[in-house]
């Protein structure tokens, strides 16, 4: 026993500076891996403008849906792949296999030329790189949190594990400062054309740093030992899933500890930043920050509970976290709402919108990929509302009857964009119109942008907007107006090349909040103070939930299949369950007519978790994962 204890790592006291080595080597390479993936979903707006525009709608749609779930999909098969090769070949040389891919993928989409210079090419080669992140990120998280758990002291594997849970916040903290840091020094116009590549392309350095130090690192004394007796699995898949003692580990694992410990860190870190800038429309810079001064002030809760979890265990500290976020979300998000945007509170207090509408009319808007159409007038005028953040009710109509929106005393008819045919062009923006004129009546925050009116168009506009009372000789004679040149008109759309025949130059007016209406969160009234104490309690169970369930994970499965056991639940319940909470919760919130309907999402699982767990989930933390 005393050589187990001494290649297990059976001791007390300070901690070592190899144990310092370990800690740091593994979770900075993670860091790294997560900053990596995380760079995808922030800058998605600009690689779709650069990898699939080119395209016909309907091949950019795949295009966009492969992209988008790729990374997703594929980690649990990440997890299966490199799990299977961690419990055969070894956890070290597993997971620097796994940084290798992730950092060369990522560097890669750096330099990809877009589908303008290699056409087709291109989006393909992007979706191979963001499968190739997915799989690596779905083998590094098993292989990172089993090999510091195994150098870990006992007593100690909380708090040792509780660095690596600390990775994926600080990938998404490091992934948003270096966006703001390369915004902010490049300016908006040149980081949309090309300064979005060099996030990517600071990877590589990332990447040699972690190699480096992966490089130096011993392998796990667990898995020595284990090679040493001869005791290693030949089949760790089929052991670890084929056999129900075995199998039925990793369902509880998945049950009774992943899938709610998935949907609280969405909705905390995740959905948050999506409720912030998608329902109450405060700008994405704003939002950034927000989301990465909370995940700054939160970080260190998950090193305190994986601490915590060595003393009074891991099962209560998860469980409380589950109930915690199940009690409280609905004040939270609600709260939320009226210290971001006080005006849309107020006018979500006052006035419902009500839309009556034919019931077979209306579908579940599931969108994962944000590519999905809508074509129903019921679907076209809830899908619209709920963009908006507007609540709503939705009354049986007639059938075959299109969908119409009461809002005050105004009332809106919409269309099928189908039976509307070409027509449907002409119809969407007069629609949209209608009801942001009904809208912003009804108190609701949307400002109206200038509009840029030729003198040969100006008769025709004053005419089509008819709720601004404009006299056209008024604004030719007063209005603020510049001197265009033909090319010039047609270069900046305010006139066709057929409308521009025969035009050398025109007056263009001016004319303010006449143009597109944008609902706003009005910069003065954003109380910061208040957002970001919300976004930190929203971290704080973040951390509850995440912070010992590494220790938990590495706890439950015997060492010589343990790689491959722990990752699969735990990719497929962040991967799918986590993964597609921002979709599905917007897709309930358009069935209710309710922004805060989709919480209902996370709630439900979080429960079934919380159920589970205190039934079936044992306690783990006093268990020796080096006698097995």
């Amino acid at each position: 026993m005393a050589n187990v204890a001494a290649t297990s790592g059976y001791k007390s006291g300070a901690m070592t500076g190899e144990e310092r080595k370990v800690i740091f080597a593994s979770s900075l390479g993670t860091v790294f891996e997560w900053y990596d993936f995380y760079l995808y979903g922030s800058l998605a707006v600009y690689i779709g403008a650069t990898f699939f525009s080119q395209y016909p709608e309907t091949t950019r749609n795949i295009f966009a849906l492969l992209a988008f779930a790729a990374g997703f999909l594929v980690r649990p098969f990440g997890a299966l792949v490199f799990g299977r090769l961690g419990d055969l070949v070894g956890r070290k040389y597993t997971f620097l296999v796994t940084i290798l891919i992730m950092g060369l993928s990522t560097f890669l989409v750096g330099i990809l030329p877009g589908a303008s210079s290699i056409g087709i090419a291109a989006p393909i080669i992007l979706i191979v790189l963001r499968m190739l992140q997915g799989l690596a990120l779905g083998g590094e998280y098993g292989g990172a949190a089993t090999y510091v758990a195994e150098h870990a002291p006992h007593g100690k594997r909380g708090l040792f594990t509780s660095w690596i849970q600390t990775t994926a916040t600080l990938g998404l903290f490091l992934s948003l400062l270096v966006i703001l840091l390369v915004q902010f020094a490049l300016g908006k116009e040149a980081f949309a054309a090309w300064g979005w590549r060099v996030p990517f392309l600071v990877s590589v350095v990332l990447l040699g740093v972690s190699v480096w130090i992966r490089m130096k690192m011993n392998e796990s004394p667990a898995f020595k030992k284990m090679k040493e007796e001869g005791k290693g699995s030949k089949a760790p898949l089929t052991e670890a899933f084929g056999q129900w003692k075995n199998a039925k580990i990793a369902i509880l694992a998945l049950l009774g500890a992943v899938v709610g410990q998935a949907v609280v860190w969405y909705s905390g870190q995740f959905y948050a930043l999506f409720f912030l800038q998608n329902i109450l429309k405060i700008d994405g810079q704003s939002a950034n920050i927000m989301v990465a001064a909370s995940l700054a002030i939160g970080t260190g809760f998950f090193v305190f509970f994986g601490w915590l979890s060595d003393k009074i265990g891991r099962k209560p500290i998860i469980m409380a976290g589950l109930f915690l976020a199940m009690l409280t979300y609905f004040p939270l998000f609600k709260a939320m709402t009226w210290a971001g945007n006080p005006a849309l509170a107020e006018a979500q207090a006052t006035v419902r919108a009500t839309v009556t509408a034919d019931p077979s009319d209306c579908k579940f808007q599931f969108n994962p990929t944000g590519t999905a159409k809508f074509t129903t007038s019921c679907d076209i005028a809830t899908s619209y509302l709920t963009r908006n953040s507007v609540p709503y009710d939705v009354v049986a109509g007639p059938a075959g009857s299109p969908a119409a929106v009461k809002i005050g005393d105004a009332t809106v008819a919409s269309y099928d964009a189908v039976a509307a045919g070409d027509q449907a062009k002409a119809l969407g923006p007069k629609f949209e119109k209608q009801i942001n004129i009904a809208l912003q009546a009804n108190g609701y925050p949307l400002a109206r942008a200038a509009s840029k009116v030729p003198d040969a168009k100006l008769d025709a506009f004053v005419a089509a907007n008819p709720e601004l009372k404009l006299d056209a000789a008024a604004i030719r004679s007063s209005g603020t107006k510049a001197t265009v040149s033909s090319a010039d008109l047609v270069s900046q759309k305010l006139l066709t090349a057929d409308e521009a025949k025969g035009v050398t130059d025109m007056a263009v007016y001016t004319i303010p909040n006449s143009g597109a209406f944008t609902m706003t969160a009005d910069p003065a009234r954003v109380n910061w103070v208040s957002l970001i104490a919300i976004l930190t309690v929203l971290v704080i169970y973040v951390t509850m939930v995440y912070g010992p369930i590494a220790a938990l994970l590495v706890e439950l499965f015997p060492t010589r299949i343990r790689y491959t056991g722990m990752s699969l639940p735990y990719h497929i319940g962040n991967g799918w369950f986590g993964g597609l909470l921002p979709a599905t919760a917007f897709a309930m919130s358009a069935a209710k007519g309710d922004i805060y309907y989709g919480l209902w999402y996370p709630i439900v699982f979080a429960g079934i978790t919380l159920i589970i767990g205190l039934i079936f989930l044992p306690e783990t933390k006093d268990r020796d994962i080096h006698a097995e």
